[in-house]
């Protein structure tokens, strides 16, 4: 259970985050929604397939990104989420930042969940802000930054290292009084191709932490790169580890393709 703007959201059930990338350069869909009688056309096709979060970023983590201020990041997503709460009031956003200001900005304007990929290590802020915000809070695993995480994939034991990330990353949270946190394993954040598969294929081993996992796996490197395709054609593949995901115990599939994933929770939850 999480609770988001006093709505309790159960996860036995897994839940869809559609991904809503509002930066000029995103991986898969950079630039596409740029207008915001665009955006919220997506918006509306992503609830309308059955997504229970819409997770709005403005700055790309993708390793070649250019460097956005915090200004500029604000100046992005605070019109957009204010748009986004007039037109549907009942959908529950979620900000993908690492910066304090950025998510209180966004969860001002009404954002109900922060989602962070640094986990409180890109600012010092973070844990407290969101502390005080009284939100859920995603927490990622990554060394480094978007810019550095590439060379920094050596590990002795990449599954071993990330729990022990994660445990001390939460009792941090904890200390903060931060209640509701969901783990994400970061899948291609400091990560080789192999490292991705061992951590998907031991990715029940997470839930020793007892909080729910969130799997973003959605037209990445990880699969195109097998396939030997494009993030364009990777619909299937994403298919794919998402039902693996599943299995292995996510809660929540952060994807680009709603549709396509409401339909993997489905079918997968009629094998329990």
């Amino acid at each position: 259970m999480i609770n988001c703007n006093g709505n309790v959201i159960d996860l036995s059930t897994p839940k869809v985050m559609g991904i809503l990338n509002v930066t000029p350069n995103s991986f898969y869909d950079g630039g596409k929604h740029k207008e915001i009688n665009s955006i919220i056309h997506q918006v509306d096709k992503m609830l309308s397939q059955g997504a229970s979060f819409i997770d709005i970023g403005a700055y790309s983590s993708k390793p070649s990104a250019e460097f956005v201020s915090e200004e500029e990041e604000i100046k992005r997503l605070v019109p957009i989420i204010k748009s986004l709460v007039a037109t549907f009031p009942n959908c529950m956003l979620s900000v993908d930042t690492f910066r304090a200001n950025v998510a209180k900005a966004a969860v001002e304007n009404g954002v109900a969940i922060v989602n962070d990929i640094a986990a409180g290590l890109l600012d010092e802020k973070m844990l407290e802000t969101v502390a005080e915000l009284k939100v859920p809070y995603i927490m990622m695993h990554m060394r480094g930054t978007p810019q550095t995480m590439q060379s920094l994939t050596d590990y002795e034991d990449v599954v071993k290292e990330m729990i022990f990330y994660f445990s001390e990353r939460i009792q941090k949270a904890r200390s903060f009084g931060i209640s509701d946190i969901i783990i994400d394993p970061g899948f291609g954040f400091a990560k080789t191709l192999e490292q991705n598969y061992e951590v998907l294929h031991k990715m029940e081993l997470f839930s020793m932490l007892e909080l729910p996992i969130l799997a973003g796996i959605s037209r990445k490197s990880m699969i195109y790169k097998v396939l030997e395709s494009s993030p364009q054609e990777a619909l299937n593949g994403t298919s794919v580890l998402n039902t693996i995901a599943l299995q292995k115990g996510a809660k929540i599939l952060r994807v680009h393709d709603v549709k396509e994933a409401v339909e993997c929770i489905k079918l997968v939850s009629k094998l329990k």
